[in-house]
């Protein structure tokens, strides 16, 4: 078997947070392109049907699901519904996130725990959810959790610590499940993605300097995200676990 039918994921079942638009949305297509039935997990259920309804046009099927990723409640009937629906869970991508640039001293409570509940929070809880069910199932499986380079420097001249507090947070939550897990067959990994061109970044004021201070001097796009998800997802990446994998056009470089 040649390298490009081993990095093939027919059969294979994921869902992706997030998965409407942007990076999620980006993923779910290159999943769905390698083969794989994909649900489509986001708040916006209506964006979320109209991508799960572009996606089935490559031939797989589909779901659109509203979750919120902060909820066990959602999380669980989320894992009901894919089941469901497909028979089995082999690769979970939780990408969903938010931020806020609020300067420290001007942080409410309230603000900094939104973003850890979105972004740390539920990254475990659908990380956990799908760890649960590919126990249950006994084949193993891939979970990829989105980190950001946020997680390894300080990003300027926007002020984001809970986001930066969040993204490293989710590194040693990936790292950490990965070891649980290592000898029952379900690997972990996460993304670090540097600054990605995406409908919630376009309107910055910040993206000049953010370019004068990238080595490449632009932005990443979601497909240049695709290839390592899809390897990360498949059989081809099958001792690769508890890696972060940074994707930042060398940001994180000095």
């Amino acid at each position: 078997m040649g390298i490009l039918e081993k990095m093939r994921l027919d059969g294979k079942k994921a869902f992706v947070t997030g998965g409407a638009r942007g990076i999620g949305k980006s993923v779910a297509t290159a999943l769905a392109e390698a083969g794989a039935d994909v649900a489509i997990v986001d708040m916006d259920l209506e964006t979320a049907q109209k991508t799960a309804a572009e996606i089935a046009e490559l031939g797989v099927k589909t779901l659109a699901i509203k979750a919120d990723v902060t909820s066990p409640d959602d999380v669980n009937n989320m894992i009901d519904v894919i089941v469901e629906n497909f028979g089995e869970l082999n690769i979970a991508f939780c990408n969903a996130g938010i931020g806020n640039n609020i300067p420290a001293e001007e942080m409410t409570l309230n603000d900094w725990q939104k973003v850890i509940d979105v972004n740390l929070t539920g990254v475990f809880l659908t990380a956990q959810a799908a760890g649960k069910q590919m126990l249950k199932q006994g084949k193993g499986g891939s979970i990829i959790n989105t980190a950001s380079m946020s997680g390894h420097i300080v990003n300027v001249p926007q002020p984001q610590c809970s986001y930066n507090a969040s993204k490293a947070g989710v590194i040693q939550l990936t790292k950490s499940l990965a070891i649980e897990w290592a000898t029952r067959g379900i690997r972990v990994n996460s993304i670090s993605p540097g600054y990605i061109g995406t409908d919630l970044t376009a309107s910055s004021p910040n993206i000049g300097e953010w370019n004068r201070l990238s080595p490449v001097h632009r932005l990443g796009t979601p497909e240049e995200l695709q290839a390592i998800v899809v390897y990360l997802a498949g059989d081809c990446s099958s001792f690769t676990t508890g890696a972060d994998i940074l994707v930042d056009g060398a940001f994180t470089c000095f």
